[in-house]
């Protein structure tokens, strides 16, 4: 994985495409408990069939053979391989993921294993959730089980995917799930998500796998000049917060501030690097306003930028800034793109396969790549987001960000031109952007 090749991937996670959700003694994730909730999720969408990955795996990872990729990273469901969250595992959850990783190597597609992408088991926010501090213990115990089971096989492990998105706006803005409006809760959540890092590294780096983390590093913009304060502090919450605690050990001074008596003596080592790689997902740039009461909310792109289905400033230059900023902020450790990919609505495109505009987008954000590792930045692979059309969150299935596309009748898998295309660049390497 620290080679000189470039490695090439693509991203899923578990809720969103395994579906099966109360297959093989599978438990309730908090996904399921917020779903369940009216009006939380465009359309009332659920994840509780998703693209049945659960049962279709042999077919999406045909698929992935055709890409021609080299690694796949997708997630485990803790609610799966432990419905009440600890205690006994589930073995059948586990023989799932047995049967998906070796398929994966015998197809020289290695398996990057992400432990966390959102879905808590349900049982453990019955008794806080991530704002309980027992819950660092309850996921070292999750880690060491997923150590002792996957470790002969796993390329990575990575021990939670964008943890500022799940804390920020599960236990403060309440958007996602489990829905909490609650600053404390959030201010602990953030907290304890980094403690469970720290708590689960002796078990993963025992097995000699690279163990590293994925952040969402999105550039924070001011809507208005006087936005100018709030962009800062939605900068340092957002994408330094939990990065610096992970791999450094130690907060932002504000954020440190911020967190007060919520962190403890001897939470977070204080010597040493954390993490064996940084995995950058990166989309757009963030327009942040600070409303009347003083707090910092999402505001509007420029009304003259060109934007995605969901509404997010395609910005290719802002790739390449934040790629230079965490690699100057982490200088030491490598990096990698786990996530990148443009979210459309059904009629942003002349029909479903020709998606050109996620072609376009795919050229560009690699250009952009290309510019910033022609900087220095050894970016060492990208992971395209995503393999399939699938259920993005509280946008349920309205906006789609797959290379192959879901019939929502049937569940059919047909690749998209960005299928073909992104095959034609792995095939090819990074372009050049163009002058």
């Amino acid at each position: 994985m620290t080679g000189s090749n470039f490695l090439w991937g693509v991203s899923t996670s578990a809720y969103q495409i395994e579906g099966a959700s109360e297959a093989d003694g599978r438990g309730q994730s908090i996904w399921d408990e917020f779903t369940a909730l009216p009006g939380v999720v465009a359309n009332g969408d659920t994840g509780a069939v998703a693209c049945d990955h659960y049962n279709r795996w042999p077919e999406d990872i045909g698929l992935m053979e055709q890409l021609g990729i080299g690694a796949y990273r997708f997630s485990l469901s803790w609610p799966r391989l432990f419905p009440e969250g600890v205690g006994q595992p589930n073995e059948r959850g586990a023989e799932f993921y047995d049967r998906l990783i070796d398929a994966l190597l015998e197809r020289g597609i290695d398996p990057w294993i992400c432990l966390y992408h959102w879905d808590l088991p349900q049982a453990l926010q019955d008794r806080g959730g991530w704002a309980n501090r027992d819950v660092a213990n309850w996921y070292a115990d999750y880690a060491r089980f997923v150590a002792d089971r996957f470790g002969d096989r796993a390329k990575a492990f990575i021990t939670f995917n964008e943890p500022s998105v799940f804390t920020l706006s599960g236990y403060g803005g309440g958007l996602h799930a489990p829905g909490v409006k609650e600053s404390s809760a959030m201010l602990a959540a953030i907290h304890n998500v980094c403690r469970a890092h720290h708590a689960a590294l002796p078990a993963l780096r025992s097995t000699g796998v690279p163990t590293g983390i994925v952040g969402a590093f999105w550039p924070m913009r001011p809507e208005r000049p006087e936005d100018e304060g709030g962009a800062m502090m939605m900068d340092m919450m957002f994408n330094w917060a939990c990065p610096d605690a992970m791999v450094a050990g130690s907060y932002p001074p504000p954020m440190e501030m911020l967190l007060g008596d919520v962190i403890q003596a001897g939470d977070l080592p204080s010597v040493g690097t954390w993490t064996d790689f940084i995995g950058v997902n990166h989309y757009a740039p963030m327009y942040i306003r600070t409303n009347e009461a003083g707090e910092q909310e999402i505001g509007a792109p420029p009304a003259d930028v060109p934007l995605t289905g969901m509404g997010w400033h395609i910005d290719p230059p802002a790739f390449t800034a934040m790629l230079q900023t965490v690699a100057e902020r982490y200088p030491d450790v490598p990096l990698y793109v786990t996530e990148n990919g443009i979210g459309l609505d059904e009629g942003d495109e002349p029909d479903a396969l020709n998606d050109i505009a996620r072609v376009q987008y795919l050229h560009d954000y690699l250009a952009a790549l290309a510019d910033a590792r022609a900087a220095g930045v050894g970016v060492q692979g990208y992971f395209a987001w995503s393999l399939l059309d699938n259920f993005e969150w509280a946008e349920g299935f309205a906006k789609r960000f797959g290379l192959v596309r879901v019939e929502p009748d049937n569940l059919a898998r047909r690749p998209k031109q960005s299928f073909f295309a992104y095959r034609d660049l792995i095939k090819g390497g990074i372009p050049k952007r163009n002058t």
